[in-house]
């Protein structure tokens, strides 16, 4: 792995809770200060991190994309994964689908057969409706488990397609004639199985490849169609 690498890692594990200064990561790398500065000023000039005063920061985007950059160089998946929080993992999330041009939106909650349900991140783009379950795991996850949490958030995108549009959630998809609720669970790591019962597993580093593909290939995946009614 390579010193950027390194660095990467370190600037994710100081800035869990904000700025962070150049000796902290320094005593972490254990790396000259000369070079340790180069690497911060590459990641700055990339627009990966701030450097203001003595402080690298790095917001909830920036600290995602330095996640994804280390796993390229090389840094192990669910090492990078430790040091991010939920909120930041449910982010990245919204920030891929917004850049394949669906409305995302975070923590929906509703009511449906008499029972509350949440779903982690809903994305809107005529017709599909995307459903993602933001999932944390670590490698040996029994298959049965994970299939398990598969057909619970089936469960959860149909329930979302059948309390519409009448359950209050502000989601973009009301105002369509129809929708596709598509069902999705998201890792940060490869858990090994793609699919179950046709709803995809997708890795968080794939997920902007997989919702560009999606439009021209939701008839081979799990959906639920529902037509709405406008008075």
């Amino acid at each position: 792995m390579t010193i950027e690498a390194d660095v990467l890692i370190s600037v994710l594990k100081s800035t869990v809770e904000g700025p962070v200064t150049h000796e902290s990561i320094k005593r972490d790398v254990k790396a000259p200060l000369s070079l340790l500065l180069k690497v911060l000023g590459k990641l700055q000039d990339e627009g990966l991190i701030y450097l203001r005063n003595g402080l690298v920061e790095a917001d909830t985007e920036r600290r995602m994309t330095l996640a994804v950059r280390a796993v390229e160089l090389g840094a192990d998946l669910q090492r990078v994964s430790d040091f991010l929080k939920w909120q930041e993992f449910e982010g990245m999330a919204a920030l891929a689908l917004e850049r394949n041009r669906y409305a995302a939106v975070k923590n929906v909650r509703f009511k449906y057969a008499g029972r509350k349900w949440e779903i982690d991140v809903v994305g809107c783009r005529k017709p599909l409706v995307v459903c993602i379950d933001c999932k944390h795991w670590r490698h040996g996850m029994h298959p049965s488990a994970l299939k398990g949490m598969v057909e619970v958030q089936a469960d959860r995108a149909q329930a979302l397609s059948e309390a519409l549009p009448s359950a209050a959630v502000g989601i973009e998809c009301v105002r369509w004639e129809r929708a596709k609720f598509v069902p999705v669970l998201l890792s940060l790591v490869s858990s090994g199985l793609k699919f179950h019962n046709k709803v995809p597993i997708v890795p968080v580093l794939q997920l902007q490849n997989f919702l560009s593909e999606l439009p021209a290939c939701v008839e081979s995946v799990t959906y639920f169609a529902r037509a709405f009614t406008h008075l």
